[in-house]
């Protein structure tokens, strides 16, 4: 067993499961804005993609700076407020994480969140302390599928592409940690298991509990 590998964690959906809870504040915004959208054009138009993409390609238009950072955080807010009597690590995420932290290996989270959401996370979660390495919104211009947040952060754990190991919930994000040519393990929370399973991962999970260092390492023959 190699034991010289990285573990780089998307956020919304595998450090926490706030699918619902995301899509509950987009509907809102989308109705305060008169935008028609279905959960099924969410899943592919919205997830995994920056807050500027997003905007730029529900409005439909190019929108300036300080306008797109209005709207972002307007979105964000709603989904803060709402989110925050619920917030938990998803299922057995904390004890993984220990043993990593134990083990010593690596650890990052790679996300296009914006840092405000990555505090919200870090903070009513407890678990930054196990995240020496975060990459956010804000240290990358491309969305998911681009590999960009992904090699950031394996550049950032000095390590090589082929060595990292990559948690994801959504299609789109999967993509990108194929495309950084990483190993990936899709989590079901987003997506059904069934949606995942035509899309050539490494390995698919429902949540943390009962993952092992050992269990990883086998399945993914690494």
């Amino acid at each position: 067993m190699n034991t010289n590998i990285a573990i780089i964690f998307d956020m919304d959906g595998v450090i926490v499961d706030n699918h619902n809870y995301h899509l509950k504040s987009w509907l809102q915004f989308f109705e305060k804005h008169n935008i028609s959208m279905t959960e099924e054009e969410y899943k592919q138009k919205v997830n995994g993609r920056t807050m500027e993409e997003i905007l730029t390609n529900i409005m439909n238009k190019d929108l300036p700076k300080d306008e797109l950072t209005a709207l972002g955080e307007e979105k964000e807010s709603v989904y803060r407020d709402i989110y925050r009597p619920h917030i938990k690590p998803t299922d057995g995420l904390a004890v993984f994480l220990k043993e990593l932290e134990e083990r010593n290996v690596p650890r990052a989270v790679a996300t296009s969140a914006p840092t405000v959401n990555v505090d919200f996370t870090m903070e009513y979660t407890k678990l930054r302390h196990f995240f020496p390495t975060i990459v956010d919104s804000t240290m990358v211009t491309k969305g998911k599928p681009d590999p960009e947040v992904y090699l950031t952060a394996a550049k950032k754990l000095d390590m090589a592409p082929a060595r990292c190991v990559v948690f994801e919930d959504a299609i789109l994000g999967m993509q990108a940690g194929k495309n950084a040519g990483m190993k990936v393990v899709a989590l079901a929370t987003t997506h059904k298991r069934e949606e995942l399973e035509g899309e050539n991962m490494d390995y698919i999970i429902d949540d943390f509990t009962d993952l092992t260092i050992e269990k990883l390492y086998s399945e993914l023959k690494m």
